[in-house]
């Protein structure tokens, strides 16, 4: 029915274009394009006409400027907020138009407002020195958006930063930092931030593994196993002030494994996490002495790990008084998450960038770089593998292992370099980026099929 309709538009816009080119085609020589060979911009009293023809537009061209062209009277649909990388802000534009509307500061100098400079927002940078030295830059990556009941809410955005241990909290009322939070245990992150079904907690990962206790260490395999830890850390977060309370907030402890993007459970999978994970190698580097390029070591295994947490019980468990205290912050160590069945590994495509929970709960994506499949999991077959304790073996730390074949509802080829992914408002249908096929993919995650894919620019 979709290209029925799209089919009517383009044959009426094919009829009024063809029709405005006669009509304006005789209006005299006061309009029409500008002179063979001619540079510079065409004259003002162009006509709808002499453009198209100028231009050489056709029906798909206009209707695609007509989809996108947002009058003043008129308001955009959405707004959307990005991660500014080195910029050390969050860039915020309106769709369909694609106006620039503001950059939200977050850890640098932004002389066009003034941020850094007033005796407000000195104090609010100062909150993200780390051990004491003044941190003046920064990476803003994946921001993610406060929930009630699983949907947004339109209150907060949080993002993380990549190449510090912070976050940022924003308010969507009136598009402001209101909070810099930085983690006193992890070394650096880019697990973004993503809220809880109700905003209970905000996941925050870390990515490159370190002794979580900062201290220093001789780098060998041997203390790297030993010393450095990955981790996910629950920030226990107020829906109403945007407040993050530290006192009641708490870690995993995770392998030395390099962390990536998380998602939390909803509806029916509500109280557990999912955490990607790559460089499940344990592989530090070390190309001046001979050894393998970093990539090359960390990408030798045919798959890397999803990391299943249970932070509904384990919140519970700390209210109790189970964890470690790590530089003043409560650590879940990963003997304990295995003693109280806490945490869990899946099998997941190589080099994984996102993990994402389906609107239903009931499925879990994946989209591995190195992989050209999507992977989707079942969140029924794995708490069954988890409530038999149907397990294929142990990771080197003692981490049950679920099978990808107790766990995995099916596969589906989406293109090269598989990145990100968004759900539809039809239940079963995603959008998946590919930086390598230099397209987004549209499939079926339920009956695992292609639905077809648009090119896009990478």
């Amino acid at each position: 029915m979709k290209n029925i309709k799209q089919n009517n538009i383009r044959y009426w816009l094919l009829a009024a274009l063809f029709g405005s080119i006669i009509i304006f085609s005789g209006c005299g020589d006061q309009k029409g394009p500008a002179a063979t060979g001619e540079l510079g911009a065409p004259r003002g009293d162009e006509s709808f006409g002499d453009v198209v023809k100028r231009r050489g537009l056709n029906a798909d061209d206009i209707l695609a400027s007509v989809k996108t062209y947002t009058p003043d009277k008129i308001a955009d649909e959405y707004v959307a907020l990005n991660s500014g990388g080195q910029e050390g802000n969050m860039p915020m534009y309106t769709v369909p138009s694609m106006r620039m509307m503001k950059y939200v500061p977050t850890c640098t100098y932004q002389p066009y407002n003034g941020y850094g400079y007033s005796m407000e927002s000195k104090a609010m940078m100062a909150k993200g020195f780390i051990d004491g030295q003044e941190i003046l830059w920064g990476d803003t990556h994946h921001p993610g958006f406060s929930e009630t009941n699983g949907v947004y809410n339109g209150k907060w955005a949080t993002v993380n930063d990549k190449a510090n241990p912070r976050i940022y909290i924003v308010s969507l009322t009136d598009w402001e930092l209101k909070e810099v939070v930085q983690n006193p245990i992890f070394r650096c992150d880019h697990g973004g931030n993503f809220f809880t079904p109700n905003s209970e907690y905000i996941m925050e990962a870390s990515q490159y593994p370190a002794p979580l206790d900062r201290k220093y260490y001789p780098l060998s395999q041997t203390n790297f196993e030993k010393y450095w830890r990955g981790g996910l850390t629950y920030w226990k977060f107020d829906n109403e002030t945007g407040k993050v309370d530290e006192k009641n907030s708490f870690t995993f402890e995770f392998p030395p494994y390099t962390q990536d993007l998380s998602d939390a459970g909803k509806l029916g999978s509500h109280g557990w996490g999912f955490t990607n994970s790559f460089c499940t190698e344990m592989y530090y580097g070390g190309i001046e002495s001979g050894r393998p390029p970093f990539e090359a070591g960390c990408s030798s295994k045919d798959v890397d790990y999803l990391h299943v947490t249970n932070w509904k019980k384990a919140a519970e468990l700390v209210k109790n008084g189970m964890y470690k205290i790590v530089n003043g912050h409560k650590v879940i160590t990963i003997d304990m998450a295995i003693k109280e069945g806490l945490l869990y590994l899946i099998p997941e495509p190589k080099s994984p960038h996102g993990v994402d929970v389906d609107p239903t709960g009931e499925y879990i994506v994946v989209a591995g770089k190195l992989d050209s499949h999507a992977w989707v999991y079942s969140y029924a077959k794995i708490m069954k593998a988890i409530d038999e304790k149907n397990f294929e073996g142990h990771d080197k730390f003692g981490i049950p292992i679920i099978s990808l074949e107790d766990a995995l509802h099916g596969s589906v080829e989406v293109g090269l370099g598989p990145l990100h992914n968004q759900f539809d408002d039809d239940l079963g249908v995603i959008y998946t980026s590919i930086y390598v096929d230099s397209r987004v993919t549209k499939w079926d995650y339920i009956n695992l099929k292609v639905l077809g894919h648009v090119p896009s620019h990478y």
